[in-house]
């Protein structure tokens, strides 16, 4: 059993490999739902966090940031970077590894991959908002940008949502492939588009993830109707957005953690008067989410350190009695804990 009342040397470490045995071990879409709820519960404890923007590094090249919290009695980090070029040398766009850890004693609980699990927790963050703001009865999605994202956020909205269609649409046509074949066994029905247009006509809900950290428009206004509720995950960082300002204008909009989205999120685009709701007041029902039918609903997500530690504790409890974890000797353990040399030179 992984370490949970006492602080030990050993720390459970989740690889990748683990981490995708536990996936299966589970199932995709009942991993899914279950982190859309421990998100949610997390979300309605807001106050309780320890609560700012990620702090980032930035260069030419992409972004190294570190995303930390706490609730008091445990706390989390995150590392990830994001490096649009990646994918053209074959690496990944985004990896990430993170930490839970006592706050009572220091020590850490959990060490994990998280390249994998912030995939699955963004998909479970989008689903949990859009159960909430999405149009009564949405069955069909857009999902525009086609890379590492699109799977995850497509099931999380067919397990949490009740979606049944899904319409891709991708600048490069060979992601829109991928997609399209790593679907096919999902029960979704998928239609793959040629452009952005035909891929937003019919839907209910609209999702953006690209990769490219540039001002670009990925929606145009005109492709925005009534009714439509979008999620906007791609910008996350300063100088990258997705839609078009004027979509903005028309939108209700929700967001996260309001300092860190005036910095990386659509609404860097707007003043700081141009409003908006932190998603945890719809939660405590301080604020309304959907007021009707035609109503365009837009969640400006940016990742929150919140849904990481959400994430971590959830796998800390699914590991519990399981062998998809391995102990990992991380910390000195000497018998005096005053003597940290004399366990040196005992080890010669």
């Amino acid at each position: 059993m992984p370490p949970s009342a006492s602080p030990l040397a050993l720390v459970p470490f989740v690889s990748v490999e683990n981490m995708m045995r536990l996936v299966h071990h589970i199932g995709v879409e009942q991993v899914l739902a279950e982190l859309t709820d421990e998100i949610e519960a997390d979300y309605g404890r807001w106050a309780l966090f320890e609560k700012a923007p990620r702090l980032a590094s930035h260069s030419v090249q992409g972004v190294i940031e570190l995303m930390p919290t706490t609730d008091g009695t445990l706390y989390s980090f995150k590392y990830v970077n994001g490096h649009p070029s990646n994918a053209a040398r074959g690496c990944q766009t985004v990896a990430a590894f993170g930490m839970l850890a006592r706050v009572d004693t220091g020590y850490p609980l959990l060490l994990t991959e998280m390249t994998l699990l912030t995939a699955l927790r963004t998909a479970a963050t989008s689903a949990m908002v859009a159960r909430r703001l999405a149009p009564a009865g949405a069955t069909v999605m857009a999902i525009i940008g086609n890379g590492a994202q699109a799977e995850f956020q497509a099931l999380a909205m067919k397990a949490v949502v009740g979606i049944t269609e899904v319409r891709l649409y991708d600048i490069d046509p060979a992601a829109t492939a991928k997609a399209e074949r790593n679907l096919g066994a999902s029960g979704l029905r998928i239609v793959t588009c040629t452009t952005a247009q035909a891929a937003v006509e019919g839907v209910h809900i609209i999702t953006t993830c690209t990769a490219d950290k540039s001002y670009a428009t990925i929606l145009t206004d005109n492709m925005v109707g009534a009714g439509i509720h979008i999620n906007a995950i791609g910008g996350d960082c300063p100088g990258k957005t997705e839609l078009h300002r004027d979509i903005l204008t028309r939108a209700t909009t929700f967001v996260e953690f309001e300092p860190q989205t005036r910095l990386e999120g659509e609404i860097q685009q707007m003043d700081g008067a141009y409003p908006v709701t932190e998603f945890w007041r719809v939660l405590a029902g301080e604020m309304p989410g959907r007021r009707d039918a035609r109503q365009i609903t837009l969640f400006d997500s940016v990742g929150f350190a919140t849904e990481d530690f959400s994430a971590l504790r959830y796998v800390l409890g699914r590991i519990e009695g399981s062998q998809f974890y391995q102990l990992i000797d991380m910390l000195a353990d000497p018998d005096d804990p005053r003597d940290l040399f004399g366990m040196l030179q005992r080890a010669a």
